[in-house]
């Protein structure tokens, strides 16, 4: 009966369009990172996709269409990404800063840390490379 509950709200349940990426389809990293909570500031051990500029987290490694994010972290919000181990004493810790907030994860081993602070780092560049192109004026070809 719960299970047909949980179908028949789901028909009904408002779509959430996370700007149109398929989290769940070709994504360019995941893997399982430990995370410290945002409010409760316990470790808690969730899958992590990127995917076109975005973090998602869940709690189960099986994503599909239908699984939903327990957070999102839009990478153009990021300014830094780099290794923390020494901030929070423990191996395999890296930080993501924002403007206004720095968040920590930790790897399974050293080549998971690295190889995720560089394809954040790499999405970050990317990502602020596309707003300064764009916002790049070509005087010479407007006369």
């Amino acid at each position: 009966m719960a299970s047909l509950w949980r179908a028949a709200t789901a028909l009904t349940e408002k779509q959430i369009d996370y700007d149109g990426v398929e989290f769940w389809s070709n994504p360019e990293r995941t893997g399982w990172l430990t995370k410290q909570g945002e409010y409760i500031k316990t470790w808690r051990r969730r899958w992590f996709v990127l995917k076109q500029g975005k973090i998602f987290w869940f709690k189960e490694s099986t994503i599909t269409r239908a699984s939903r994010p327990r957070g999102v972290i839009p990478v153009a919000s990021c300014l830094t990404v780099k290794g923390a181990e020494d901030i929070l004493n423990k191996q395999y810790a890296f930080e993501l800063s924002t403007r206004t907030d720095t968040m920590y994860f930790i790897a399974d081993s050293e080549k998971e840390k690295e190889d995720w602070i560089n394809s954040i780092g790499r999405s970050i560049v990317q990502l602020s490379r596309s707003v300064t192109d764009s916002e790049i004026v070509d005087y010479d070809s407007k006369r």
